[in-house]
């Protein structure tokens, strides 16, 4: 895990006005440079972007008694080139969905990828949406890349733009699973990256306004022991998975 210096002007990936995002210098080569980093673990980005989703379509559809999630408007907080775009097509169907990223150049090669889309770049600031018209925002391992001083801010501004009920679902490495440490560590792109605690993200979502914030880890098992996967919602509470999410929910009538 490395603390690491940025630029003056940077917020990590989410960079200010002033400077080209770190991402940018990344993004032509980040498809291989992310199946390379994942090679201990015998699965490719597929997977990873894949588990994401599942768990975000499982978790709402217990809160819906079991019903499929229905979804107005969905929000993809750093989407990067667009690695979650196909699967969150793939549980949620043609619900609307907002991609945003301050790297112009990984937002060309999303818009290349999937023609059609919504994806926006972000000025690291303030969200290009009305208050309450999110019904679903995430974050995939996007918190590590920016300055803990500024995710109080950026939280706010996720709770800002969710509909009371909302909710917002941060994935991030786990800083307490040795191998995920090395994979970062050896990441050229996660050379600034700082990796968050469990508990330390949960209040965080706490202090920024969310209700309920609550944290479950994954990611126990490599390819080769993928049999006892289906076992994983059940070991949500140990902190060993090699990643986690944190999910909050938005006060209010209905939450």
């Amino acid at each position: 895990m490395r603390s690491g210096s940025r630029p003056a002007g940077t917020i990590g990936g989410f960079a200010c006005r002033m400077q080209p995002p770190e991402f940018d210098q990344f993004a032509d080569e980040y498809e291989a440079l992310h199946r390379a980093g994942l090679g201990a673990s015998g699965e490719g980005p597929e997977y990873f972007a894949e588990y994401k989703l599942r768990e975000i379509h499982r978790t709402l559809a217990r809160a819906a008694g079991g019903q499929a999630p229905r979804v107005a408007q969905a929000l993809d907080f750093g989407c990067g080139v667009g690695n979650s775009i196909a699967w969150f097509r793939h549980y949620f169907g043609q619900a609307p969905l907002l991609g945003l990223d301050v790297s112009a150049r990984s937002l060309d090669i999303a818009r290349q990828r999937y023609p059609g889309e919504q994806l926006a770049l972000f000025d690291g600031e303030r969200i290009a949406l009305a208050d309450g018209t999110v019904d679903l925002a995430y974050a995939m391992c996007v918190f590590h890349h920016i300055p803990a001083s500024q995710h109080g801010a950026l939280l706010r501004e996720l709770l800002r733009v969710l509909r009371p009920g909302g909710r917002l679902f941060v994935f991030e490495h786990n800083p307490l699973n040795p191998l995920t440490v090395r994979v970062v560590n050896d990441c050229p792109f996660d050379a600034n990256a700082v990796l968050i605690r469990a508990g330390v993200l949960r209040q965080r979502l706490i202090d920024a306004g969310f209700a309920r914030a609550a944290t479950h880890y994954r990611v126990f098992f490599p390819r080769a022991l993928r049999a006892l996967r289906p076992l994983e919602p059940w070991l949500g509470w140990l902190p060993l998975g090699g990643q986690y999410f944190a999910c909050g929910v938005r006060p209010g009538a209905g939450a």
